[in-house]
């Protein structure tokens, strides 16, 4: 059967990748991205393909599992700005803080996610966009 893509379908699943950054757990990772797809940190890059890679790649950035964000220095808020067919564009504002005490920003990124989602509602295709205030 089809999966309808909905504002609150693409919702749910930006707050499932919201919540698989935050646990970096390949559990909560792996079911948002169809064993084919392809992922892009920046619109000029060489895909990653595949589920496997892609989460590899989110466990380990840059190769090295050190280089994660800690938990509690970031917040993720992020909306569907379009949904059409199977494709969808998200919008959100990611925001680094210097500590867990989230007292002082160290860098916030305005993000534009182009995203194609299979029948079962899981991503085959993600595309990132981001950009730093201006002056930053």
């Amino acid at each position: 059967m089809s999966h309808h893509l909905t504002h609150e379908t693409v919702q749910a699943w930006l707050d499932a990748y919201v919540h698989a950054w935050e646990t970096y757990d390949a559990k909560d990772v792996e079911p948002l991205f169809t064993e084919d797809a392809e992922y892009r940190y920046h619109p000029a890059d060489e895909p990653e393909v595949g589920r496997d890679l892609i989460v590899y790649g989110w466990l380990n950035p840059g190769g090295d599992a050190s280089k994660r964000d800690m938990p509690g220095t970031f917040t993720a808020e992020y909306s569907p700005f379009a949904v059409d067919g199977n494709r969808a564009v998200a919008v959100g504002v990611s925001t680094y803080f210097t500590d867990a005490t989230r007292s002082k920003v160290s860098r916030v990124y305005y993000n534009n996610w182009l995203l194609e989602f299979a029948d079962d509602g899981r991503c085959r295709s993600f595309l990132e966009y981001y950009m730093k205030p201006r002056g930053s």
